[in-house]
C-alpha cells in the first residue's frame, strides 16, 4: 500500500486509506467522527486573496495611529511599534518583547508564508523550502495572536474613556479586518489540497 494513500486522524491516531472525493466533500474518521480533510478545490485561490488583504491591512495598522487621546487640551496618539518602543522606554522590555513577537513578528511570518507559498502555485511554478516556510507557518500561527491584543486593547480603550477623550485611528479599524482576514485565510487552506497541486506541478 503506497504511504500517499492513507491518513492519520490528528485526533485519535487512527490508520485510514484515502478514497477520491468530490469537490466539497469532507473525509470523517470512521472511530472519532473528526473531520480529516475537506477538499476545496478553489479554498487556496481564496486563501490567497485573504493573505494578500492581509498584508495590505497588515501594512496599514502599523503605518498609522491606532488611537488618538484627548485631554485637557493635549492630544496625542501612537502606532503598534509606538506602543512597544514606549513600554521598553518604561522598563518593560518583557512586555515589550511579548507585544511585538505576538502582534508583528508572528502575524508578519504567518501572512508573509501564506503569499509566499500560495501566490508562486496559483501562478504554476513552485516556491524554493516550500517544506521549510510550511512549518514555519503552521508554527507562527498559535503565537500570532491579534485577537488577544485587540480585546486587551478594547478593554483599555473603554477605561480610558472615562479619563479621556479616545478616538479610533484607522489602524485600530484596520487591527479589527486583518483579525478576520487572517482568520479567513486559515480557514481556506488545506493543506491536502496544497501539497496534491505541489505534487501536479513537480
Amino acid at each position: 500500500m503506497s504511504l500517499n494513500t492513507l491518513l492519520v486522524c490528528d485526533e485519535c491516531d487512527l490508520l485510514l486509506r484515502e478514497h477520491s472525493i468530490a469537490a466539497g466533500d469532507v473525509a470523517i474518521c470512521n472511530r472519532c467522527g473528526h473531520v480529516l480533510h475537506r477538499y476545496q478545490p478553489e479554498g487556496l485561490k481564496r486563501s490567497l486573496a485573504f493573505a494578500i488583504t492581509a498584508a495590505v491591512l497588515f501594512v496599514i495598522c502599523n503605518a498609522f495611529p491606532i488611537v488618538g487621546l484627548s485631554s485637557k487640551g493635549l492630544e496625542s496618539s501612537t502606532s503598534l511599534l509606538g506602543m512597544v518602543s514606549m513600554l521598553i522606554h518604561d522598563d518593560m522590555p518583557f512586555v515589550a518583547g511579548l507585544v511585538f513577537v505576538t502582534t508583528f513578528l508572528m502575524p508578519a511570518l504567518e501572512i508573509g508564508a501564506f503569499i509566499y507559498l500560495l501566490l508562486p502555485l496559483s501562478l504554476g511554478f513552485l516556491a524554493p523550502k516550500m517544506a521549510a516556510v510550511f512549518r514555519v507557518m503552521h508554527l507562527s500561527q498559535p503565537w500570532a495572536m491579534v485577537e488577544v491584543f485587540m480585546l486587551g486593547l478594547i478593554i483599555t480603550v473603554s477605561k480610558l474613556n472615562a479619563l479621556a477623550t479616545v478616538v479610533p485611528e484607522i489602524a485600530l479599524w484596520a487591527f479589527v479586518c486583518l483579525m478576520f482576514a487572517i482568520t479567513a485565510a486559515a480557514a481556506n487552506f488545506d493543506s491536502r489540497t496544497f501539497w496534491d497541486q505541489v505534487e501536479s506541478l513537480k
